[in-house]
């Protein structure tokens, strides 16, 4: 799963136009650096940048991690045979070029020439094919379809797939390690702009630049730290002591209200994830497709963006984001509009004509979930169901209600793993490992196969919205927002880069005046 995002609580995208109607047969050998997008003062090299963050690293091996916030910080350490630039493009990063076949079937890629690891070792194709045949071996997203992947020299590698396969490329943003990559949940070893030096559970993590990154422009920064905090409000309190320089958190009046303007700005970009309030499908009475409908319908969306966020979220009606132009089907944001009435009537029909009593498990260090559901909470009433809050650590969480599916429903945030919309509806598969919801649909595995298959540009988007408007009907999980992700910086920090992934790239932050 791509789930947990920094929504204080994601799951692990502004697409360029090509990308978004399905371009794969291409080749490219000027790869696009990253430069900073959002600039001001003169750069001032060095410096020690703390952020906050409220959820400490499930894994630091990038095959374990989960947790979407535990990403943003690998981004930083790893990089695959390609990655998202910040407009959605996918660039070369480990590869310095790509070819793709007539037929779709081989992807070949040369190394960039004198690449090291953070250990100071070569790069070779030894160490990709590595990396993608421990891919493979976790079942990873993506890695089903590989057929193998071949090493003929020291600089290239191919990838053969079982079928051809439109939506590829952007798997292959899975990150390379050395060959003989041992202790990586302890010292994990890329070769991305910085390098792992330290964690303390429960304090920080700390990364220093790699002078060696193959960006020679790049990082500026000499240190980042992310900082541990407990939850949003000991953020803000960080925040305001001037102890960290900056974290995102998700409510603007409290933003506005409590950080002093001369001292802080806030940089906003969508979070691309969306909230859902999910239901276990395979849980009484949530098997039953009316009473998820009813639930649909009771639950306003509206109220939870205007009383919740500020107004600062983007209403949906599936699980693929609004910035996935194309794809998205606008159409279904108000499939379920409040009509407390016809609630009550699927109710009766389902057999519960009285309600029902049940539980929603919310990660507490989200606090924007846990403020969303005391409004789903309220607004159930309505229709005569009794929900009560559970509150569960992120760690309990991810081991009950992710892995185990021990639960009846819970609010998260998820979202995709690449620019994709195939990464946003893998995983209501029936055999999708990362099926947490417990959705099973023939109708919809078939549509989404044939989705998966289609070279046809055209078409493919239709089948992706069709796989949409299957689980709108199913109502598979009641879907709430994309919502805003305010990131507050020192205003003596410039660089900020927005990506169409929830990623944070410190590479290009750096200090306007005196530094950290």
């Amino acid at each position: 799963m791509y789930l947990a995002k920094k929504l204080k609580g994601t799951l692990v995208l502004v697409l360029s136009l090509s990308f978004l109607l399905g371009v794969t047969g291409c080749s490219s050998n000027n790869p696009s650096p990253i430069t900073n997008t959002n600039t001001e003062g003169t750069v001032k090299n060095g410096g020690n940048f703390i952020f906050g963050i409220t959820t400490e690293p499930d894994h630091l091996d990038p095959y374990l991690a989960s947790a979407a916030e535990t990403r943003e910080i690998l981004f930083n350490i790893f990089e695959g045979l390609v990655k998202s630039d910040k407009d959605g493009n996918i660039i070369p990063a480990v590869a310095e070029s790509y070819e793709v076949s007539k037929d779709s079937l081989t992807y070949s890629f040369k190394i960039r020439k004198l690449l090291k690891f953070h250990n100071g070792s070569d790069v070779t194709s030894a160490d990709v094919k590595y990396s993608l045949e421990k891919a493979m071996s976790l079942s990873v997203a993506g890695m089903d379809n590989v057929k193998s992947v071949d090493a003929p020299d020291a600089s290239t590698i191919k990838v053969n797939l079982k079928s051809a396969d439109s939506d590829f490329l952007p798997y292959l943003t899975i990150s390379i390690v050395p060959k003989d990559y041992s202790d990586g949940d302890v010292h994990p070893i890329g070769t991305g702009p910085f390098v792992f030096d330290s964690f303390t559970p429960q304090q920080s993590l700390i990364l220093k630049k790699n002078p060696n990154y193959w960006q020679k422009e790049l990082p500026h920064l000499d240190k980042v730290t992310f900082k541990i905090a407990s939850d949003t409000n000991a953020l803000l309190l960080e925040l305001q002591a001037g102890s960290i320089d900056g974290s995102t958190v998700y409510n603007d009046q409290t933003l506005s209200k409590q950080l002093d303007p001369n001292t802080f700005k806030i940089e906003q970009a969508n979070s691309n994830s969306v909230q859902q309030l999910n239901l276990n499908n395979a849980v009484k009475p949530f098997d039953n497709i009316k009473v998820r409908q009813a639930i649909s319908y009771a639950v306003d969306p509206d109220e939870i963006i205007e009383t919740v966020v500020y107004g600062k979220g983007t209403r949906v009606g599936t699980p693929v984001i609004p910035g996935l132009r194309t794809y998205f089907d606008s159409s279904l944001t108000n499939a379920y509009k409040k009509d407390l009435e016809k609630a009550k009537q699927l109710l009766s029909d389902a057999g519960y004509p009285n309600g029902f009593s049940f539980t929603i498990s919310v990660p507490s260090n989200y606090q924007v979930h846990v403020d969303s559901a005391q409004v789903i909470v309220n607004q159930l009433k309505s229709i005569g169901i009794t929900a009560s809050i559970k509150q569960v650590d992120w760690a309990t969480w991810l081991s009950k209600v992710y892995k185990e599916r021990q639960y009846e429903a819970t609010i998260i945030s998820v979202d995709g793993i690449n620019v994709s919309p195939r990464s946003y509806l893998e995983r209501y598969v029936s055999t999708n490992a990362s099926n947490f919801i417990n959705y099973k649909s023939s109708e919809f595995d078939s549509i989404y196969k044939k989705a998966k298959d289609e070279s046809d540009a055209s078409k493919r988007v239709e089948l992706y919205k069709e796989a949409q408007q299957m689980l709108s009907k199913d109502a598979a999980s009641v879907y709430i927002q994309d919502i805003a992700a305010l990131t507050a910086l020192r205003k003596n920090i410039s660089g900020f880069t927005p990506y169409p992934l929830y990623v944070f790239d410190a590479s290009t932050l750096y200090y306007t005046s005196e530094s950290k």
